[in-house]
């Protein structure tokens, strides 16, 4: 009787709280329309502030929740605030169910308009022509590497990079049936299938690997065969209906893919900030180190660098650096300025918040 009296209480308690946070939540939202009706332009979303609002809160954060899940939350609640401002239509590869879609709406949040895309083409495009206010593409792998079809794009494109995205990847074997020694067929992007590749060689040896255009449609494939099997996220599995025979068959546990988001428009300095570029260098003794010196006068530090091969003539190769830092510093601007003086080509892809 008296532990039945103290969880009364103690929901009694919860339930106060659940009233004060949702009178709290609407006075936000309240606020932040305020603000939407006082922007001068119509950019609803503001990357750089946004960012400094999660780091407030993980720097806040006592517990017990953790920061990850802080971090949710609030990207939860001001994606339904700024929905209330207008809705903002993201451009992912899709179609539903891919890591693509997951990495949207770890960034954005669900109170958004998601316009599934066929190719990562189809996403700039997207964006390019005003159909969605972002678009979010997939540009590199901790396993496999680049994706080259973005990076080519990139070097193309008038858009800005205005995020990024860092999304753990597990995937799991989903199938109609879970007896793995009738499995004929195992269907995946191609990445996935790499991804995977130590897993497959022990379990399903014999199983013929078809790579496809996405994990969702691995998924898709895999519904209409039962004696085939796709290489998936768990996501893909609610949508097509498949059962998540394994989970975790990737070979390596930190199997992480990186995304980013891409819009019209510059991103302001958030005070913790990476910059992403692609030059190249002359055919000359000792280009490439001309192109880091620079960097290396000012103090600035360079978190990535990747070749790849120049469309322009034959082993000719183009490179995409990655910077600490935002472009309006006075540090990284004064190194900037002096790489353009000493590279062929160059071309700022945009400053953005470092990944929270």
């Amino acid at each position: 009787m008296v532990m039945s009296d103290k969880f009364k209480q103690i929901r009694e308690q919860i339930d106060h709280l659940d009233d004060e946070l949702l009178k709290l939540v609407n006075q936000r939202a309240a606020l932040a329309q305020q603000i939407g009706h006082l922007k001068l332009n119509n950019v609803v979303m503001r990357p750089e502030r946004e960012a400094q609002v999660l780091r407030r809160m993980q720097d806040s954060n006592k517990g017990p929740l953790s920061n990850k899940a802080v971090v949710q939350l609030f990207t939860e609640v001001m994606s339904q605030c700024r929905a209330l401002e207008a809705n903002l239509s993201v451009a992912y590869l899709g179609p539903e169910g891919t890591f693509t879609e997951a990495a949207a709406l770890k960034r954005f949040g669900h109170a958004i308009e998601e316009q599934s895309c066929a190719t990562i083409d189809e996403v700039f495009r997207a964006v390019e022509g005003g159909a969605s206010q972002y678009g979010i593409v997939p540009v590199e792998n901790s396993t496999e590497g680049a994706v080259g079809r973005t990076l080519d794009l990139l070097m193309q494109s008038p858009l800005q990079v205005c995020g990024e995205v860092s999304l753990a990847v597990h995937q799991c074997l989903l199938s109609n049936q879970c007896d793995t020694s009738s499995v004929k067929t195992v269907y995946s992007h191609p990445q996935s299938l790499g991804q995977c590749q130590r897993w497959l060689n022990v379990n399903l040896p014999n199983a013929v690997r078809i790579p496809v255009a996405s994990n969702a449609e691995a998924a898709r494939l895999a519904s209409e065969n039962a004696l085939s099997a796709a290489i998936a996220g768990s996501q893909a599995a609610a949508h097509f209906g498949l059962r998540i025979c394994e989970e975790n068959i990737e070979d390596e546990p930190n199997n992480t893919t990186r995304f980013l988001v891409l819009g019209n428009h510059q991103v302001a300095p958030s005070g913790n900030d990476k910059t992403s570029l692609v030059m190249s260098a002359p055919n000359r003794p000792g280009a490439v180190h001309d192109l880091l010196a620079p960097l290396a006068r000012h103090g600035v530090s360079m978190t990535k660098l990747e070749s790849r091969p120049a469309r322009s003539g034959l082993w000719e190769y183009v490179f995409y650096m990655d910077i600490e830092g935002h472009q309006a510093d006075a540090r990284v601007a004064a190194a900037l300025a002096e790489l353009k003086q000493v590279a062929a080509f160059v071309k700022v892809l945009g400053s953005y918040p470092v990944t929270v």
